[in-house]
């Protein structure tokens, strides 16, 4: 291996539809919450389904098309990669977070863009 890269890829639902801010100097930014679910079998036998949810950052170009084309439910793939920060919360207490800045998106279901295609 000549080099080790950070890169994420996911497919799942948005859990809501994306939070979008556009900032003071023109940049648009857009906030996502995607579930990603796998199914197994435990040690009983039973199948259990488990939900994880990952918090996904956007920018410029892609925000505005999470914007326009994608709404709570929408199926997407995305293919980005990790990012940490931290911050102090109103208690003062140091909060770290993890988050995926997406690099690129696929609608897997497109039911916002066949509405107004059609």
């Amino acid at each position: 291996m000549t080099t080790l890269k950070n890169k994420v890829q996911l497919i799942g639902f948005l859990g809501k539809d994306a939070d979008i801010k556009r900032l003071d100097n023109g940049k648009v930014m857009a906030i996502i919450s995607l579930a990603t679910s796998e199914n197994y079998k435990n040690s009983a036998g039973k199948k259990v389904m488990d939900t994880q949810w990952h918090n996904l950052i956007a920018w410029g170009k892609t925000a505005e098309f999470l914007e326009k084309y994608t709404t709570k439910g929408s199926e997407i793939g995305i293919e980005g990669k990790l990012m940490n920060r931290s911050y102090e919360d109103k208690n003062g207490v140091k909060r770290y977070v993890t988050e995926v800045l997406i690099n690129d998106v696929l609608l897997m279901s497109a039911k916002r863009a066949e509405k107004e295609l059609a």
